[in-house]
């Protein structure tokens, strides 16, 4: 270990952390390759009419099936449920570089690892949770414990989600520190307890994870 840290486990979101993810329906809808004048796009009574559809799928209210219905119910026909899963499959991109070297150091320092994130059944099994294969996502595999609203039934930022949490992953009296791209998410940590530290998704999430470990003592100066 590098020293004496505060810290227990060390807790991770994914997208935007340690999955390059969409910036959300616009940016999948073109990851996805559908038409760049697609009216939905500039449409806010669709993004208000499908938000709901969201919530329900990232909590595991709705299926999969259902929520592309929905989408195209939402966008009076002018999405197909097709397109809405092609769009749901183009949103997880690629894992970050230099992620193993940082869980890696974690478990070296003797700490815990795991993954709180705001996704849904699609996404689990794109990423290969479900049947442990990790598919492009290999890194996610070192992790010891990954988490997921819609197995939680509640969704960052909301404080049922951090209980559930903590709960699930046997952590009430852990000391957390955690990574997470997304500000009411980071200030609803802070309340539960939590050490939580923003991540830059536009930069390099590893190296900034990194100075973190170095400064609460998990990581060596050199690492």
């Amino acid at each position: 270990m590098a020293g004496k840290t505060r810290i227990d486990v060390v807790v991770f979101d994914l997208g935007g952390v340690l999955v390059r993810i969409a910036r959300g329906w616009n940016d999948a809808h073109r990851l996805a390759g559908l038409p760049e004048d697609h009216p939905m796009l500039s449409s806010d009574e669709f993004h208000e009419r499908s938000a709901a559809a969201a919530h329900a799928h990232q909590i595991g209210t709705m299926g999969f099936e259902e929520w592309a219905r929905a989408v195209s119910e939402a966008s009076e026909g002018t999405y197909s449920s097709d397109d809405a899963k092609a769009i749901m499959d183009a949103w997880t991109i690629e894992e970050y570089p230099g992620i193993r070297a940082v869980v890696d150091a974690i478990h070296e320092a003797g700490l815990e690892t795991a993954a709180l994130s705001n996704t849904n059944a699609r996404h689990w099994e794109l990423l290969g949770v479900d049947d442990e294969s990790y598919a492009d996502y290999p890194n996610l595999g070192a992790i010891q414990q990954l988490h997921a609203s819609h197995l939680l039934g509640h969704a960052k930022p909301h404080p049922d989600v951090y209980a559930a949490f903590t709960e699930a992953a046997g952590l009430k009296k852990a000391r957390v520190l955690f990574f997470e791209d997304t500000k009411p998410n980071i200030e609803a940590a802070r309340r539960f307890g939590w050490a939580a530290r923003h991540i830059d998704y536009a930069g390099d999430p590893a190296a900034q994870m990194m100075a973190t470990l170095r400064h609460h003592r998990v990581a060596p100066s050199g690492h």
